[in-house]
């Protein structure tokens, strides 16, 4: 799967805090979100603008092999994105299972 021209690269204001980069990609009739570095609430708003650019959620893959770091807020939001149909892939143990804890 090779990454197509549309690349969302997001710098986070917070001193001290690493880029997160969201990268698009397509894989059949699928619209893949890679993601990468520290994912912090101020994410959930630039997922949520291209989420909106997808006609269905069930079209949407999460790829979240190379994310560091998730706030709580951001676990919400993944959970949220399950219940609406959107395919989580690479979720890390850690974080799948404070998701698990979140839904409780």
């Amino acid at each position: 799967m090779e990454p197509n021209a549309v690349q969302h690269n997001c710098d986070c204001d917070v001193p001290g805090s690493m880029t997160f980069r969201i990268e698009t990609a397509e894989r059949e009739t699928f619209t893949v979100f890679i993601l990468s570095g520290r994912i912090e609430t101020r994410a959930i708003a630039e997922l949520r603008r291209l989420f909106e650019l997808q006609t269905d959620y069930r079209s949407i893959v999460l790829d979240l092999k190379d994310v560091s770091w998730v706030d709580r807020d951001v676990i919400g939001f993944l959970v949220r994105c399950e219940a609406d149909g959107v395919k989580l892939e690479n979720c890390p143990a850690y974080i799948r299972e404070w998701m698990e804890r979140d839904k409780d």
